[in-house]
Order: structure tokens, then C-alpha cells, then sequence
């Protein structure tokens, strides 16, 4: 009788390996490199084949990356659904071409009759749901290209406005011309489209001048390590840091611990 292949039974497949650099790892961002630029770090330091990010920080935007390692790489819609927080500082008489301090200059006014509660007002008016244009200075893609790559050339084209939710938006403190706030808001939000609304709004205009991620959902910036601290990292350190792919996979979206006003 000739020898038939063993009928494949589930119960007895074996699991397939665990790779401890299959999940998430949480970096805080300096200012300056940009988001592939810690891809890239991280990739060449550790020699680890996939290697993404999730959330782009511009390069003078500091705070969580979220980086995607090995299958984290395909769950980037699952970990990144969720609200974002940020801290930021808007300096008012200032307008940009990129809505930042790192563009342009356009215009410049005195903003010496601002006040704080004019400011707050503002960011009152913006809470709750509401379409947003992204900035031409921006990664979002136009058939198949980058909005900034062709704000190089001096093109400005018509973009699709977005929906959007600001959750908070708060006044910390006011120093002529700089204005600390903290905002909670959804997934796309471009917090200097925000600040350069309300400058439009108040006169003098406005840019953002600094911007810090403290979390994307359910991560926060406590459990991120400095970037330069992980590279200095032994590998099998850097394993130990990493979230599990697994612990994303059936995960509710995580809801924002803020209530819209």
C-alpha cells in the first residue's frame, strides 16, 4: 500500500516562532531628524529588515513615535486610529508659508492688544467637528505625491478638506508673543493649520512655534524612550522594550480619556 501524506490537523501544527522585534516601540523624538530618520536609525543600529513608523512628527516636532516593527508594521490603522494629545506654543504676529516657525516668513504684525482671553475664545471656536484644508507643506499625497514635494517647485494646488475633531483646546499661558496650549484632537489634525487660523482670526496672524506628541490612543510619552537613549541600547535590551503585535490585534480603538465641551 503506498504511503499517503499525513492529513494536516490544526492541533498538532506547531505555533509559528516568536521574534521579539515583531510589535511597537515607543521613541520620543527630538527636535530635528525627521520621522524616517529614526526609521532609518533604528534600522541601521539594529540591522532589523522592516521598519516603520506610525504618526509622521514634523522634524522640529518633538514627543512619541510610534515605531511599527516586523509584522507591527501591517497593524498602522489598528495602533494609530486613536486621538492624539499634544503640547505646542503659538507665536502670534507671525505668518508663515508653512503655518511654522520653519517657513517662510510672509507677514508680520504687533500683537501687543492680544489678550488671553481673546486667544481662548478662539480656541473655543474650534472645538467639537469641522473640515480642515492640510497645509501645502504637509506629506499628505496627491496623486501619489507629496503635498511639500510640490510646494518646492512653487505649486500650490487645491486640496480636499478633511474631517476633524478637537476634543480640547486650552490656553496655558501668555507671554506676548507666545501662546502655551495643550490640544486633544483626532487622527489628522494639523495643530499649525489650527494656529494659523486663529491668527487670521485675531489680526495679526500666527504660526506654530513648537509642538510636543504626548500620546497617540492608548500610548503615552511616559512609557517612550529618548532616541538616543535607544540606540545605545544592547539588542537584546531594545527586545525587552518592545509591545507585542499580538496586544494590537483585537484591541478596541482606544477612546480619548477627554470629554468634547
Amino acid at each position: 500500500m503506498p504511503n499517503l501524506p499525513t492529513r494536516f490537523s490544526p492541533s498538532t501544527a506547531r505555533p509559528p516562532p516568536v521574534d521579539p522585534f515583531d510589535g511597537v516601540l515607543l521613541v520620543d523624538k527630538p527636535a530635528g531628524p525627521t520621522s524616517h530618520d529614526i526609521v532609518a536609525g533604528i534600522r541601521r543600529m539594529f540591522r532589523i529588515d522592516k521598519v516603520g513608523h506610525g504618526g509622521t512628527l514634523d522634524p522640529n516636532a518633538t514627543g512619541l513615535l510610534v515605531i511599527l516593527l516586523g509584522r507591527g508594521t501591517r497593524l498602522s490603522a489598528q495602533i494609530m486610529g486613536g486621538d492624539k494629545n499634544y503640547e505646542g506654543v503659538m507665536r502670534l504676529g507671525r505668518t508663515t508659508n508653512s503655518q511654522d516657525i520653519d517657513g517662510e516668513t510672509i507677514e508680520e504684525k504687533p500683537c501687543d492688544g492680544i489678550t488671553a482671553e481673546q486667544i481662548q475664545a478662539q480656541m473655543d471656536a474650534r472645538l467639537g467637528d469641522s473640515f480642515q484644508t492640510p497645509p501645502m507643506v504637509s506629506a499628505v499625497k496627491l496623486h501619489g505625491v507629496p503635498l511639500y514635494k510640490l510646494a518646492r517647485k512653487g505649486q500650490d494646488v487645491p486640496r480636499e478638506p478633511r474631517f476633524i475633531h478637537v476634543y480640547r483646546f486650552r490656553l496655558l499661558r501668555w507671554e506676548t508673543p507666545l501662546a502655551t496650549f495643550d490640544i486633544v484632537c483626532s487622527k489628522g489634525t494639523y495643530v499649525r493649520t489650527l494656529c494659523h487660523d486663529i491668527g487670521q482670526a485675531l489680526g495679526p496672524g500666527a504660526c506654530l512655534d513648537a509642538l510636543r506628541r504626548t500620546a497617540s490612543g492608548a500610548l503615552k510619552i511616559e512609557d517612550a524612550l529618548p532616541f538616543d537613549d535607544i540606540l545605545k541600547l544592547p539588542k537584546e535590551a531594545l527586545a525587552a522594550r518592545v509591545l507585542p503585535f499580538q496586544k494590537f490585534l483585537s484591541a478596541p480603538p482606544a477612546a480619548t480619556a477627554e470629554t468634547p465641551r
